[in-house]
């Protein structure tokens, strides 16, 4: 929140220009930059208007709060009116939205979105905006969690004629979505007045909302628990039921003796780090712990979503993005379960990362100073970008100084690739991920490992296992260019291309085109089968059975293997990338793709040397697709 004051006193300020100043220096205090020009004029032009029509409807003792920033984001509600219920005699709290369009139409497929001629891409209308913010602001702010019915919202269109708008009142209302033109700003102001009283001041309730614990509501807790938990049953074994214990116990020990515990669970695929994770979030939604779930994952969070949130839409709110944090109070949160920790970046800004929100701040510190007991589950040979730093050494050296104590939990049995460990051992023997040198696979009954001809019989292959009920995808080393998206009806670019074999890669945006699933559900959905997987959209997921292709960045000569990052498409491989970390993130790379299978792996090279050494590896045979 940048300022706080009357209604009175906004107009007063706004009227002299001196709420201009103060908001800049607040800003600029804030974020270390003076506001865009944007932010300034919609201060310049919409704030004054806000307030002229609070005081025209005679709620001048209503308390505003402007730029209110949401607990755990860094979206910020224009203003929050907070004042006393004309009829109920409580806390009333109405979020506005302000715009200074003066028209915008409707999307045609989508009526939440709007499009406006300023903006190249469509926005969310307004009154669909207000209301996510609503239900955000009592989904995890504890004054109003257990009264969501003190919050309602507005979006006021201060510059807007009916006629310019009209198709933004085609999206169904509700007291948190209404949308407000200049020329009904009558209605706007009985609206403001059937919610907040003329005869009382609302500094009381503002104090309230501002003193709320970041705490989801009760209601988002059960359906959490039932959700997450009761919808299937984990059965946590040996040192997975550990790792839950740890967790929980430091949770006791933090509420009790007001300290924090980090505790970081390592362990290679398949050792149950997002089963224990899930349980974990469930346990505590139960227990009424203040917890949420995050990855570095796009498609890992976006699948956690979709499955848990299916039936419940407010459930998608526990998870988050590791770059969700980076203003978030500390300790805000009681819990923060980490999954996929080893994705854990040096900085959670990027290109598309404001100006004000760039701290300098490591990730890692982010992530530890906003829970009690932040947990952390990682495999460290999944590391397959630069900047990646999520390893038990740095999580643990920024715990140390930060003066707390830190718990390591190894996983030991896994269940992925058919609970085979004989089958991970082989795969980091391979790869040179671990001393000693590749070893011939020796056959066992819980994974099946096999060898085609090329990528023709491995997809043939593939195929015939889904007629037999089967899941399954193949994958790739990043070897060949990603072209643009298509336009939707046109075909997906053949880009992985192998002798006259050739197929797509997955698709990377948020859409479905020809078909094909977004990039976040190609693991999940049966669609996915028909192009070619990377390791970002592969990893954290598994199937049935899994092909791999094995490009030209890794190839057998002689007597080890040797990587060529010159025939690496991946862009995150700068020049500036040194020559040993890429051979590491290249090897790390495959170790993720040749572990997603759950019942067999099928392998071929592009390579003629190296398709040979992995016959001689694999036992010197392949089996036919009918097998």
């Amino acid at each position: 929140m940048l300022f706080r004051a009357s209604a009175e006193t906004v107009a007063v300020m706004a009227h002299d220009g001196s709420l201009f100043f103060h908001l800049t220096e607040q800003f600029t205090r804030a974020h270390g930059h003076r506001p865009g020009p944007s932010e300034a004029l919609s201060w310049e032009r919409s704030i004054p208007a806000l307030a002229a029509a609070l005081n025209d409807a005679g709620l001048g003792g209503v308390e505003v709060l402007l730029e209110y920033a949401l607990p755990l984001n860094s979206k910020r509600a224009d203003a929050v009116l907070a004042g006393v219920h004309p009829a109920t005699g409580e806390p009333s709290y109405v979020v506005v939205e302000l715009k200074q369009w003066g028209q915008a139409t409707p999307d045609e497929d989508d009526p939440h979105l709007c499009h406006l001629d300023a903006y190249a891409h469509p926005v969310l209308n307004p009154a669909e905006q207000v209301r996510r913010y609503c239900e955000y602001l009592v989904n995890f702010n504890g004054a109003v969690a257990e009264h969501p019915e003190r919050v309602s919202g507005v979006a006021y269109l201060h510059n807007a004629t009916e006629f310019g708008v009209s198709g933004l009142r085609e999206i169904e209302t509700d007291d948190r979505g209404q949308l407000y033109t200049a020329e009904r700003r009558g209605e706007f102001l009985d609206h403001l007045r059937a919610r907040l009283s003329d005869r009382h001041p609302g500094a009381h309730a503002a104090d309230e909302l501002l003193a709320g614990r970041t705490v989801p509501s009760r209601q988002l807790m059960s359906v959490a628990a039932q959700e997450v938990r009761e919808r299937e049953q984990f059965v946590l074994l040996d040192e997975q039921q550990v790792a839950y214990r740890m967790v929980l116990n430091a949770v006791r020990r933090a509420k009790r003796s007001d300290h924090k515990e980090v505790v970081i669970v390592t362990g290679g695929p398949g050792t149950g780090k997002s089963v224990i994770a899930l349980s974990l979030l469930g346990e505590l939604y139960r227990q009424g712990v203040p917890a949420l779930h995050a990855t570095g994952s796009q498609s890992f969070t976006r699948t956690m979503r979709k499955v848990a949130g299916a039936r419940k839409p407010a459930v998608q709110s526990l998870f988050k993005y590791f770059n969700s944090f980076t203003t978030a109070e500390k300790n805000s949160l009681d819990v923060l379960i980490c999954d996929e920790a080893h994705r854990i970046r040096e900085t959670s800004a990027n290109r598309y990362t404001r100006a004000e929100h760039r701290t300098g701040r490591s990730q890692v510190d982010e992530l530890l100073d906003t829970a009690r007991v932040p947990v952390f589950l990682l495999d460290e040979h999944q590391v397959v970008r630069p900047g990646e730093l999520g390893t038990v050494a740095e999580i643990r050296a920024a715990a140390a100084v930060k003066g707390l104590d830190c718990h390591v939990v190894p996983l030991d049995s896994q269940f992925r690739c058919g609970g085979s460990d004989a089958y991970l051992r082989w795969v980091v023997r391979l790869l040179g991920l671990e001393p000693g040198g590749p070893v011939a696979w020796e056959p066992d009954d819980r994974m099946r490992l096999l060898v085609a001809d090329g990528p023709r019989e491995m997809e043939e292959f593939l195929a015939d296992r889904r007629d037999h009920g089967y899941g399954a995808r193949m994958s790739a080393g990043y070897c060949w260019r990603w072209s643009p998206e298509p336009r939707p009806g046109e075909p997906l670019p053949l880009d992985v291309v192998i002798g006259d074999w050739a197929r797509p890669w997955n698709l990377r945006g948020d859409r479905s085109v020809s078909g094909a699933p977004p990039a976040a559900l190609w693991a999940t959905d049966p669609a996915g089968f028909g192009q070619v997987g990377c390791v970002y959209t592969a990893q954290g997921f598994e199937y049935d059975w899994s092909g791999v292709i094995i490009g030209p960045d890794l190839v057998w000569r002689d007597d080890r293997w040797v990587t060529d990052r010159t025939a690496s498409k991946d862009p995150v491989f700068k020049r500036t990338t040194p020559d040993d970390d890429v051979d590491r993130l290249i090897r790390n790379t495959y170790k993720v793709l040749l572990t997603r299978g759950m019942v067999g792996t099928v392998l071929c090279s592009t390579d003629p040397e190296t398709q040979r050494k992995l016959r001689e590896l694999a036992g010197g045979r392949r089996e036919a697709a009918a097998v």
